[in-house]
């Protein structure tokens, strides 16, 4: 019988994590077994629950908050960014095998102060519930990538990520204090609208699903219908939900980081130059974003955020972009003139961060 999602909270989060007794888990033991916490009566693999042991936290009012897919380059980078800002966090990954791969993205003393890992598949809203439980904000970041697929995204993967942004939503409604979701979304569920652009793109603009059809745009369709499901499964469930829309995400390890999502994302790399809509954003910033967003939801902070950094608009930035990703598209043949303008607005985004910072620095004095 499938484990039912209670709608209250049953335990207290402790001051002190919980020790399990001296335990080591052999390399071969992790995730082979699982611990039964009783403070917070949630079941998460062995080895990841001895990472907590014996960590004290100085934290911002002790909030749990809970990272979909921890072992992405996007998701690590979000949980780095929620522990420095002082939170307990607890990940998700999909496979046991993923506990490696977050191991890589991760600093040692960073993968000591996560409060738990837990496996739960995107497609099981129990497993969901489980990993929810506690938490007062899920960060929804997980993307399915298929890199044997023509652009390393397939349709199939449309679907996949529409089902998962769903269970999320519904999982956040059913497990305790976790009402609070903030949706990794996409700039690509914002910018395809056809070959003209009559107007600057902002929070208000959604993308044509029938030319992403017609045209192959998986991932963009994948983040415009995911996103649209979570608000319609939100406003149903009562869950506080924001959007961040970020553009291609870089940094300087760059190809070699992610690879795998850059290119779905670039797929009519060259129309989105000629529009005007092809635009980056550092990791560091969108995770950045990502914190902010959630924080000023005590103040007012709703709906979508488009997040961006630079519009590639010249020749040269374009070059640039093309050797930074070792691109093979040609996005200098989508040139008619020396410049292109820029179609983008992220007013929105840029007032909540002015916010903020006065914020913080009025509690600095």
């Amino acid at each position: 019988m499938a484990m039912e999602c209670r709608s209250e909270l049953s335990f207290a989060l402790p001051v002190e994590p919980p020790s399990l007794g001296g335990r080591r888990c052999a390399a071969s033991d992790v995730f082979s077994s699982h611990l039964w916490c009783r403070e917070r009566k949630l079941v998460v693999p062995a080895c990841a629950a001895q990472l907590v042991t014996g960590v004290k936290f100085v934290s911002r009012e002790r909030e749990l908050v809970c990272v979909t897919s921890g072992n992405s380059y996007f998701g690590a980078h979000l949980i780095r960014k929620l522990l420095v800002r002082g939170y307990m966090v607890r990940a998700t990954i999909q496979n046991q095998v993923n506990f490696e791969e977050m191991k890589e993205l991760l600093r040692e003393e960073e993968m000591k102060q996560l409060e738990s890992v837990v496996v739960a598949r995107m497609t099981d809203l129990d497993s969901l519930c489980e990993a929810f439980r506690g938490c007062h904000a899920v960060f929804h970041t997980s993307s399915f990538i298929d890199p044997h697929g023509i652009s390393g995204y397939t349709e199939r993967m449309a679907f996949l990520e529409t089902e998962a942004a769903g269970n999320v939503i519904e999982a956040c409604s059913k497990a305790a204090y976790a009402r609070r979701c903030i949706l990794t979304s996409s700039l690509l569920a914002s910018i395809w609208k056809g070959n003209n652009h009559e107007h600057d793109l902002d929070e208000s603009s959604w993308t044509d699903e029938d030319f992403c059809i017609e045209n192959k745009l998986w991932f963009a369709l994948a983040k415009t219908r995911a996103e649209k499901v979570a608000w319609r499964k939100a406003m149903e469930t009562k869950v506080k939900l924001v959007t961040v829309c970020p553009a291609l995400v870089m940094a300087p390890s760059f190809p070699h980081a992610d690879t795998e999502s850059s290119l779905p994302y670039l797929k009519g790399g060259q129309i989105m130059l000629r529009q005007g809509v092809l635009a980056t954003e550092d990791v560091d910033k969108a995770a950045e974003a990502h914190v902010y967003v959630y924080e000023e939801m005590d103040y007012g902070a709703c709906g979508r955020y488009l997040c961006f950094g630079r519009t590639i608009t010249t020749p040269e930035e374009a070059v640039l972009l093309e050797n930074r990703l070792k691109m093979q598209q040609g996005l200098l043949s989508a040139y008619e003139s020396d410049e292109i303008p820029a179609r983008l607005c992220k007013s929105k985004l840029t007032r909540l961060l002015f916010r903020t910072a006065r914020r913080l620095s009025c509690k600095q004095r």
